[in-house]
C-alpha cells in the first residue's frame, strides 16, 4: 500500500509561486511513475507533469516553462515549483502513483492518489 501526502497548496497572485510537495509512504519510488495531475471547477482532471524513477520528466504544454517537477530519493518525495502562475493555474492539485506511460496518458489508471491541495491563483 502507498499512501501520498500532497502539501504547499495555497492562494498566490498571478505572476507568483509555489512549491507543492508529495510525500510517498509504504514503498519506493523504484517502478512507479509520480505524477501531478489537477482538475478545475467545471472542467476535467489534466495531467499536469510526472517524474520516472530514473529522472525522466513529462510537462503538459500548458505548464512548459513555468514549473518544474522534480524527487528526493532520500526523503521519498516529490516536488512541483510552479513559477509565473496565471489564473488559469486554479485547481485541485494531485499526486498520484502509477505505471508508466499508461499511468500518465490515462489518469485514471494511477494506482494510488492523495486527496489533493487547493491552489488559487488571483488576478
Amino acid at each position: 500500500e502507498v499512501q501520498l501526502v500532497e502539501s504547499g497548496g495555497g492562494l498566490v497572485q498571478a505572476g507568483g509561486s509555489l512549491r507543492l510537495s508529495c510525500a510517498v509512504s509504504g514503498s519506493t519510488f523504484g517502478g512507479y511513475a509520480i505524477g501531478w495531475f489537477r482538475r478545475a471547477p467545471g472542467k476535467e482532471r489534466e495531467k499536469v507533469s510526472c517524474i520516472l524513477s530514473d529522472f525522466r520528466t513529462f510537462y503538459e504544454d500548458s505548464v512548459k516553462g513555468r514549473f518544474t517537477i522534480s524527487r528526493d530519493a532520500d526523503k521519498n518525495t516529490v516536488y512541483l515549483q510552479m513559477d509565473r502562475l496565471k489564473p488559469e493555474d486554479t485547481a485541485v492539485y494531485y499526486c498520484a502513483a502509477g505505471e508508466f506511460p499508461v499511468a500518465w496518458y490515462f489518469p485514471e489508471r494511477n494506482e494510488y492518489w492523495g486527496v489533493g491541495t487547493q491552489v488559487t491563483v488571483s488576478s
